[in-house]
C-alpha cells in the first residue's frame, strides 16, 4: 500500500506537521528525505531496509559516496542532497554558537563538536576560538594523529589564537576508539597549552573529548 493510502495520522509528513519532527522514528525521518520508494517498497519500507543494511542512521549519514550509492534507491542525486542537509545543520550550529554564549550553552557546544569530530578514523585536535563574550570566532582543526606532547604544538595554538584575536579557547579532540575517557597525555597537553596561552592573556575554558555518543568535559570534571 502506498503511503498516500495510509491513514493521515500514520503518514510521516502529516505526523511531523502535527506533532513535530522529534516524534518520528529514524525510518520515518529518512522516508521524508527519500520522498519516494522503489518498485514494491514504499518510502518508509525502503527507509527501514536501508537502515537495516547500513546498521544505523548514523552509519548511513556518514557513508562516503561509493558506500552510499551501492544501495538500491540511493544514488548521486540523493547523496548530494544529504550532504547539503548535513552541511546546513553544521552551519546552523555554528551560527547558534556565534550568536550565543558558548560557555553557558554547553549542550550546543558539545553537540557541534560531536558532529564535527566523532566520524574521523584518526585523532583530530581542534580549537574553538571565542571572543570576549565567549561567542565563536572560528573552529580550526589543527593537528591529526595521536594526541600527545609530540603532535600538539603550543606555539601553533598560540599563533592561531592571536591570528583570530581570540580572548578564550575551547580545545576538543576525538577518540576513534569511541571511549571518551581522557588519557594522561590529554591532561598533560592541556596543562602545557594553558600555560602557553596564559602568557598572552587567553583563557582556556574547556577541553572536550569526543567519543562515540558521549563527550567528556575537563571543566565539568574540575580539571581546569
Amino acid at each position: 500500500m502506498a503511503i498516500k493510502d495510509w491513514p493521515a495520522d500514520e503518514r510521516p509528513r502529516e505526523k511531523l506537521l502535527q506533532h513535530g519532527a522529534s516524534i518520528l522514528s529514524d525510518a520515518e525521518l529518512l522516508a521524508i528525505f527519500l520522498r519516494t520508494g522503489v518498485t514494491g517498497l514504499s518510502a518508509v519500507e525502503l527507509a527501514r531496509q536501508l537502515l537495516a543494511n547500513f546498521g544505523s542512521l548514523r552509519a548511513l549519514l556518514e557513508a562516503d559516496q561509493n558506500q552510499f550509492c551501492l544501495h538500491h534507491g540511493l544514488g548521486p542525486a540523493k547523496f548530494t542532497q544529504l550532504q547539503a542537509v548535513l552541511e546546513m545543520s553544521r552551519r546552523h550550529m555554528e551560527s547558534t554558537l556565534s550568536r550565543g554564549d558558548a560557555l553557558t550553552d554547553a549542550a550546543t557546544t558539545k553537540q557541534y563538536l560531536q558532529q564535527r569530530l566523532r566520524a574521523y578514523p584518526y585523532e583530530v585536535f581542534a580549537c574553538l576560538f571565542l571572543d570576549n563574550k565567549h561567542r565563536m570566532i572560528a573552529f580550526d582543526e589543527l593537528f591529526r594523529g595521536t594526541i600527545d606532547g609530540a603532535s600538539v604544538y603550543p606555539r601553533e595554538v598560540v599563533k592561531q589564537a592571536l591570528a583570530h584575536n581570540a580572548a578564550a579557547v575551547i580545545f576538543a579532540h576525538n577518540h576513534p576508539s569511541g571511549i571518551a575517557e581522557p588519557s594522561r597525555a590529554d591532561y598533560a597537553i592541556t596543562e602545557r597549552l594553558k600555560t602557553a596561552l596564559s602568557t598572552v592573556d587567553i583563557r582556556v575554558l574547556d577541553h572536550i573529548v569526543v567519543g562515540d555518543g558521549e563527550v567528556v568535559s575537563f571543566a565539568e570534571q574540575g580539571r581546569l
